[in-house]
């Protein structure tokens, strides 16, 4: 970085050119600067415009021409020592560089700039423009000092590329020959070796440094137009920058203001940057963000979006195309968030959502579950109800064969990466794991996927039907895309209790009401075959799923009313060992009560209210009127057969 400005060769330029043109104005005046400049007009201002007026002036002065010999060689000179500079190190050089101006365009900004940068040649602009009020240089100066062979005030006309970079700014009001040039702060503090961006910048955009590379040659290329689409969203913005290597990158979003891209597009010139836009689904690029990308060819510019954008979108410039079609999180994504070799077991993030992870665990790999169990809680809880697994293999019971087949069901989704990934299985229609638990109400479906979360050490997440289904059309899909969504934001089990409120069967349609409905059944298959997480479903009636979800199933654990034998071993669960027991007889229960493992805990709880209430231990009389109240819930009848020697102590008021 140049330790100062004074001295440059494109200052040393400016002040030649206005040397001269001060001289040029003494003799064409021939008075001294006087006071009150341009605040009125005498006769002698008079004779001295007429002679002025370019429709009027004839030959020019054999003094001014005099001048304009003498300052000739200073003026080639300086000209020489400027084009010279623009091809070495500096601060001015590079932005000439990263704007893309011409030698022309560059002099007209030399000269501008060097006038903003110090008032004694504002004043000295004052004096040739003789006015007080004109202290920076005006479109008709421009032209004076350059010459009819010079773009001189075209280089700063609208669409210009000082005009489209925003190097410079004129005046928009007043007469056109009087209107002044100017330079943006950001252009001035930049040229002082300020790498503070601007403050007019959006909020909420960000500056992110070159990729580190192994790349000997980090140049930048040729701008260009990039669309990148799939995956998660850091994995689109590492390819983005990957494509622009050796350039930092201004990220923002697409809700900029209309008057703020000409501001993106400035900063990105003086800063030297590629600029990515990120799109929120399904917003395309707006009017304002296409102007600035056609009007820019001297930047990069990266467009990323989830999905492929529509061709009459797409900026008149010419565009690539990328596809990310794999945003998993690799082994050094995980040594930089996490200082680990290799992902744990069954962990399979995006980017996007390892960044999420690490900044809720704070980088401590000790805290990753609570960083997976926070990835998608705050979504899901207006729409799902959380349960924290504590339940384990031993608390159910079931026969051998549904335990092998829930076993099954967790190593499935456990090893997902090895059979899709190392194995090279094609996952068709995802990776997604969907369960179907199906019997009567009680029999372990609930506790089951419990158990299975915990084993795969995943929150559980309840859905609440009561605030999903809505009676207006459309909204049932809505809160159905939320809840997918948010679920696909992190590693958990979704649980569709009830299931057949939303997976039943399509009907015939005969109505409006019908083609709605088969219409809600048709989104959420779309949205469960595209599902990389794990889902259950659990259903009193399994004839009610439709047929289109059972082909989805991975897999289905019929769940049948206990035996004996299992009765005997849920009724040894239903009680702590840390509960007063006298004298319950477990194997009579189990024998003579032919109910679900979720009746036998309730008749448990019941019974320890009852003692807990009467001051005593929980005796076989508890338990047994709490029986009472189970079967009265039921709607069955006490009998004999059951109660046996028991049947007169629950057969009274009590």
């Amino acid at each position: 970085m140049d330790d100062g400005l004074a001295g440059q060769r494109w200052e040393t330029l400016a002040d030649v050119l206005l040397a001269r043109e001060a001289a040029l104005c003494r003799i064409v005046a021939g008075v001294p600067p006087r006071d009150f400049a341009g605040l009125y007009i005498g006769n002698d201002d008079v004779d001295r415009l007429l002679r002025a007026i370019p429709g009027l002036d004839g030959p020019e002065p054999a003094d001014v021409a005099e001048v304009r010999a003498r300052f000739e060689p200073a003026v080639a000179g300086a000209m020489h020592a400027f084009a010279a500079e623009l091809t070495g190190a500096g601060v001015f050089a590079d932005l000439i560089r990263r704007a893309r101006l011409r030698l022309a365009e560059a002099e007209v900004l030399a000269l501008v700039t060097a006038v903003e940068l110090h008032p004694q040649r504002q004043r000295l602009v004052a004096y040739i423009q003789d006015s007080v009020q004109l202290p920076r240089l005006t479109l008709a100066t421009l032209g004076q000092v350059f010459g009819p062979s010079h773009p001189g005030e075209r280089a700063v006309a609208p669409g210009s590329a000082l005009d489209q970079a925003g190097l410079v700014s004129v005046d928009v009001s007043g007469p056109w020959s009087v209107r002044m040039c100017g330079v943006p702060p950001r252009v001035l503090w930049a040229l002082r070796g300020s790498t503070a961006p601007d403050p007019e910048l959006p909020r909420g955009m960000r500056v992110l440094p070159p990729l580190l590379t192994n790349r000997r040659d980090e140049t930048p290329e040729e701008p260009q137009v990039l669309l990148v689409h799939g995956a998660d969203r850091d994995s689109r913005l590492l390819q983005g920058r990957r494509q622009c290597p050796g350039t930092g990158t201004l990220v923002l979003s697409s809700a900029v203001a209309d008057d703020q891209w000409p501001i993106v597009v400035r900063e990105a010139t003086v800063a030297g940057l590629a600029v990515l836009v990120e799109l929120a689904a399904p917003a395309a690029v707006g009017p304002a963000a296409l102007a600035a990308m056609e009007c820019s060819p001297q930047l990069s510019w990266v467009v990323s979006s989830a999905t492929e954008l529509p061709l009459e979108t797409m900026p008149r410039r010419s565009w690539l195309e990328i596809e990310v079609s794999d945003g998993t999180a690799n082994a050094e994504d995980w040594q930089e968030e996490f200082g680990i070799a290799k992902p744990p077991d069954g962990a399979r993030l995006s980017r996007e959502q390892l960044r999420l992870v690490a900044a809720a665990a704070g980088g401590d790999v000790k805290r990753l579950a609570d960083g997976f169990r926070r990835l998608a809680g705050g979504h899901l809880e207006s729409l799902a109800v959380r349960v924290r697994p504590r339940r384990k293999w031993t608390d159910l019971v079931l026969p051998s064969d549904q335990m092998a087949q829930l076993r099954e069901l967790a190593a499935r989704y456990r090893q997902r990466e090895v059979v899709y990934g190392a194995w090279g299985f094609p996952a068709v229609p995802s990776t997604g794991v969907v369960a179907l638990f199906a019997g009567p109400s009680g029999t372990g479906k609930t506790l089951a996927a419990e158990v299975i979360a915990a084993d795969l050490e995943l929150d559980l997440y309840k859905v609440d039907l009561s605030s999903v289904v809505s009676k207006w059309i459309g909204e049932t899909e809505k809160n159905l895309g939320k809840i997918f969504d948010a679920a696909g934001a992190g590693d958990l089990v979704l649980f569709f209790d009830e299931a057949d409120a939303l997976f039943g069967k399509r009907s015939e349609v005969t109505d409006a009401h019908d083609r709605y409905a088969n219409i809600e059944v048709a989104y959420l298959l779309q949205r469960l075959e595209a599902y990389d997480g794990i889902v259950v479903m659990a259903t009193n009636l399994q004839r009610n799923i439709d047929q289109a979800f059972v082909r989805r199933i991975s897999v289905a654990v019929d769940f049948a009313l206990p035996d004996e034998r299992q009765r005997r071993a849920i009724w040894e669960l239903a009680f702590p060992a840390t509960a007063p027991l006298v004298d319950v007889d477990r194997k009579f229960l189990a024998a003579q009560f032919k109910v679900s493992g979720g009746n036998i805990r309730n008749v448990a709880v019941t019974a320890a209210f009852l003692a807990a209430e009467a001051g005593q231990d929980i005796t076989m009389a508890h338990v047994m009127l709490a029986m009472k109240r189970e079967f009265q819930k039921l709607g069955r009848m006490l009998i004999e057969a059951e109660f046996g020697p028991y049947l007169a102590l629950v057969s009274g008021d009590a």
